[in-house]
C-alpha cells in the first residue's frame, strides 16, 4: 500500500481517535487539518511559514492545476512536491467540486463531464479515468476518486442519480489508478438521505480504497444535518482506514468532526478569512478593522505561539488590513492557520490523555461567547 493507517487511541463511548498516517513523503498524526493550496501554494504563505505554523499535509486541486499550468507541465517539471517546494505529503482531489461549482458551463452523463473553463472559456470534457490521469502526473501522495457532488438542499432523485454515478466512478477511478506509490480514497455521498448515506458507505467499504472521504457537506446545510450525516456515514467505514471530511474548517465543525470519527479536514477558510482581516481566536473571530484596535497593543491572541502573535499588534494588522498591505493579509492567514491546526493537536493531546470529553464539554461552553469589539 502507498500509506499505512495506524490507530493510536480511541475514546471510549466515542468514535474520536487519534492515529497516525504513513505517507511517502512523511507521517501525519491525526486528527489533522490541511491548509488549502488551490493553485500550488498555501494563499499568502511560504512553505516554510505553513510548515512553521504546524502543517503536516496540504491540499491542492487538480482541476486548477490541470487548467493553469497543466498537469504535464507539473510532471515535466518534477511533480507537485518539487514544483511547489513541499516535501511533505500532499492529497489533491478530484476536481469533482470544482467541476460543478466553477465551469462555466457544464453538462454530466455517466461517461463523463463536459464543461468550458472558468479562465478562459475552452471546451474540455472530463472521465473519472482523465480525473485520475492527471492526479497521477501531480503525483500527489493521496488521490481522491471522481464523484458528483449535489448541492443542499436537494430533491432526493437528484441526489440519488448523483450517488449512483458516484459509485459508478469510484469503480472506473479504481480501475484506472496505476501508480503503486499513491492511495486512493473513494467518497461517500448521498446528501441528507440516510439510507443512502449509508448504502453509499457500505458500497465503498467492499471496494479496496486506501481510506474514505465524507462529500457533499458544509454545502448549505445546518450543521445539525451535516452532524447527523456523519453519525450515519462513520461507522459504516472501516476501522482501520483514514476517514476525511471535505471542505471543512469551522473550528466548532473540526471538533464535533473529531468527536464524530473523522480524522482529516481540509479548507480555505484560515486564509479566506485572513485576507479579509478577520483573525480567528478562541470563542470566536476579530475584525481587525474594527476602530476599537487602532492602538490596541495586544497580539492577536494572548499566549499564541504563531510568528505573527510573537511580533505583531493588533494596531500595527489593522493598519496593514486597511492600507491593503500583503503583510498584513499573510500575517493574519498565517496565524488562522496555526490556530487550526493548534486545535487539532490540542484535541489529540486530549485523546491521547483520556480527556477528549472534558476538551469537548469546555470549548462548546466557549464557542459562540462575543469576542469582537
Amino acid at each position: 500500500m502507498a500509506i499505512s493507517f495506524v490507530v493510536e487511541k480511541e475514546v471510549p463511548g466515542s468514535l474520536a481517535r487519534a492515529g497516525r498516517l504513513i505517507t511517502p513523503h512523511g507521517e501525519v498524526k491525526t486528527p489533522a487539518f490541511m491548509p488549502v493550496g488551490t493553485q500550488g501554494t498555501v494563499k499568502g504563505l511560504r512553505p516554510e511559514e505553513v510548515r512553521e505554523a504546524g502543517a503536516q499535509m496540504i491540499l491542492a486541486n487538480a482541476y486548477h492545476l490541470y487548467l493553469r499550468p497543466g498537469s504535464h507541465r507539473v510532471k515535466a517539471l518534477g511533480g507537485l512536491h518539487r514544483f511547489m517546494h513541499w516535501e511533505h505529503p500532499i492529497l489533491t482531489d478530484s476536481g469533482g467540486f470544482q467541476l460543478f461549482s466553477l465551469a462555466a458551463t457544464m453538462s454530466i452523463g455517466d461517461e463523463g463531464v463536459a464543461f468550458r473553463s472558468h479562465v478562459d472559456g475552452s471546451a474540455h470534457f472530463w472521465r473519472p479515468e482523465d480525473s485520475i490521469a492527471v492526479q497521477e502526473e501531480l503525483g500527489a501522495d493521496i488521490i481522491m476518486a471522481f464523484d458528483q457532488p449535489v448541492g443542499l438542499p436537494a430533491p432526493r432523485e437528484r441526489v440519488e442519480e448523483a450517488l449512483r454515478r458516484t459509485l459508478l466512478w469510484a469503480r472506473r477511478s479504481l480501475a484506472a489508478k496505476t501508480r503503486a506509490d499513491q492511495a486512493l480514497f473513494g467518497i461517500v455521498q448521498g446528501g441528507l438521505e440516510e439510507d443512502l448515506r449509508r448504502q453509499a458507505a457500505r458500497e465503498l467499504r467492499s471496494l479496496p480504497f486506501d481510506g474514505y472521504a465524507v462529500g457533499g457537506l458544509s454545502v448549505g446545510e445546518p450543521e445539525d444535518d451535516m452532524y447527523r450525516a456523519l453519525e450515519w456515514t462513520v461507522p459504516e467505514l472501516p476501522v482501520d482506514k483514514p476517514r476525511y471530511l471535505m471542505g471543512v474548517g469551522l473550528p466548532r465543525n473540526l471538533v464535533e468532526g473529531v468527536a464524530r470519527g473523522i480524522d482529516l479536514f481540509d479548507c480555505v477558510l484560515p486564509t479566506r478569512m485572513g485576507r479579509t482581516g478577520t483573525a480567528l481566536v478562541p470563542g470566536g473571530r476579530l475584525n481587525l478593522r474594527n476602530a476599537a484596535y487602532a492602538e490596541d497593543p495586544r497580539p492577536i491572541q494572548e499566549g499564541c505561539d504563531c510568528y505573527t502573535c510573537r511580533y505583531y499588534s493588533r494596531g500595527y494588522l489593522r493598519h496593514l488590513v486597511l492600507a491593503k498591505e500583503l503583510l498584513g493579509l499573510s500575517l493574519v492567514s498565517l496565524h488562522n492557520v496555526r490556530f487550526l491546526v493548534r486545535l487539532m493537536e490540542s484535541m489529540r493531546e486530549a485523546i491521547l490523555k483520556g480527556e477528549f470529553a472534558a476538551f469537548v464539554e469546555k470549548f462548546r461552553q466557549e464557542e459562540g461567547r462575543e469576542v469582537e469589539a
